[in-house]
């Protein structure tokens, strides 16, 4: 498929898990990937795993959390593939404290401030920085991981983690409204419980309640959380904005 053919897309947390999937699948739709992720290591395995297979690829170490890292990031990743004009905030973080997700009266500030950081800060920081050349061309496309978590009580996170998740709807929806005039999509994503090594972080008895719980019986998979986002940045979609798909089983429908 080259439903992307041409596109430069920079999916940030995309050293592992589901943004490694969301990698992998826009480079065999034919875009060069900006492999970002505040794990060097993992960026560069990522990035080196993309063009051993013959895609175009760079990636950059950044806590997106970190305007100025952020800003470093996306021009040396311009410079490398040309202008950005995809953008998917997929970086997040859920903390467990000994495989349970910390009540309020228990949290510290700091931690309350690393996951807003994280997952809040950072889609603002990427989405910022990118959004004026995206303006310029009169084209982009903007998808940030929301969650099911955002919409519904979940014990199985914090609630640091429910209130980011939450924001980026309300962050897709104003952004839709304002760059929509410019020719640019905003939408989001809000995965279920996905098979990833975040999974392995609480009890396995929790995560089998879920897939009772879920109408299609099962965890879902990175790749199709991926496939999601590439048709929100595809052609097909090209009048579809402001929107927030549940990538989920059926699970907590709404």
């Amino acid at each position: 498929m080259s439903r992307h053919q041409g596109r430069v897309v920079l999916v940030s947390g995309a050293g592992s898990g589901i943004g490694a999937a969301i990698a992998q699948r826009y480079a065999e739709e034919g875009a060069a990937v900006a492999v970002l992720d505040a794990d060097p290591a993992r960026a560069e395995q990522q990035a080196l795993h993309l063009q051993q297979q013959g895609h175009r690829a760079a990636w950059w170490q950044a806590d997106v959390a970190d305007y100025g890292q952020c800003e470093r990031a996306c021009a040396r990743l311009a410079e490398a593939l040309g202008p950005i004009d995809t953008l998917i905030n997929n970086a997040g973080v859920s903390p467990k404290h000994q495989g349970r997700a910390a009540p309020i009266w228990e949290m510290s500030a700091e931690e309350w401030n690393r996951v807003v950081g994280i997952n809040l800060t950072g889609a603002f920081n990427l989405a910022r920085l990118l959004s004026p050349g995206m303006v310029e061309r009169r084209f982009g496309r903007i998808v940030s991981m929301s969650s099911v978590a955002g919409s519904a009580y979940l014990p199985l996170v914090a609630v640091h983690y429910s209130a980011t998740k939450a924001a980026l709807i309300g962050f897709t929806r104003h952004l839709a409204g304002e760059l929509g005039p410019y020719g640019i999509t905003v939408n989001a994503l809000a995965p279920g419980r996905i098979e990833t090594p975040l999974l392995q972080s609480v009890a396995a008895e929790l995560n089998q309640a879920i897939v009772e719980q879920t109408p299609l019986r099962r965890l879902g998979q990175p790749r199709e959380v991926a496939d999601a986002a590439c048709f929100l940045t595809s052609a097909e979609s090209d009048f579809v904005t402001g929107q927030v798909i549940d990538v989920a089983g059926g699970w907590l429908m709404r």
